[in-house]
């Protein structure tokens, strides 16, 4: 295969580890989320809509007021690099790492070395154009990291959509377990919310609920 310095976007593309690698160091990928899955990768640029970039940080601030209040430790990074060499790579918008291991990370870690860091306990990936590969492949990736627990936020429908994960394999849930108490169907009607209120508004209504679970 002729080594490539650009790729299509949006679609998983059969390439050799090393011929992604140097793809995506080019500067033309620098704003761009990438994946490796089973020889294939797959480019996306970063979004620029209102309604990704709106349900993005409101989902982020959700947890974390959730963390808060059940006073779970926890460590979330925005769209980081998660790296088996060779076989495996993601970049979700949001992960989490919790209680014993939200500690775990050195100051100064760049990409995180999935041979050396376990997987997130929660990835998070906000959907608008994405979803079908959402639900499929990457769901698929996940499971074979080894990730605690995946969310898709339904940007269309205003819905999170959550699995759970364990021995290569996953079933939706309606509660979060990585988040003990935590139902899914709030932060779905939290996000519905948003749509018409400030996110202000809705956090501090969304407060209110969690301190009545």
């Amino acid at each position: 295969m002729a080594t490539q310095t650009t790729l299509p976007l949006d679609t998983w593309l059969a390439i050799p580890w090393q011929e992604y690698e140097k793809a995506i160091a080019s500067p033309v990928y620098e704003k761009a989320k990438s994946y490796y899955y089973q020889e294939h990768a797959r480019i996306e640029m970063s979004p620029v809509s209102l309604s990704h970039g709106r349900d993005h940080i409101f989902i982020v601030m959700a947890v974390g007021l959730f963390g808060i209040v059940r006073v779970i430790p926890m460590t979330g990074l925005d769209t980081c690099t998660f790296r088996k060499a060779g076989f495996r790579e993601c970049q979700p918008d949001a992960a989490y790492y919790l209680g014993a291991k939200a500690n775990l990370m050195t100051v100064g870690t760049g990409i995180v070395n999935l041979n050396r860091y376990p997987a997130p306990d929660l990835v998070i990936e906000v959907a608008k154009t994405s979803l079908l590969d959402d639900l499929g492949t990457k769901r698929s990736l996940y499971e074979e990291m080894g990730v605690g627990e995946y969310w898709i936020v339904d940007v269309n429908k205003s819905e999170i959509i959550a699995y759970t994960m364990a021995d290569q394999g996953s079933r939706k849930i309606s509660e979060s377990i990585v988040l003990p108490g935590l139902p899914l169907n709030l932060l779905s009607e939290a996000l519905d919310r948003s749509r018409t209120s400030d996110q202000s508004q809705v956090l501090a209504w969304l407060l209110s609920q969690f301190n009545n679970l």
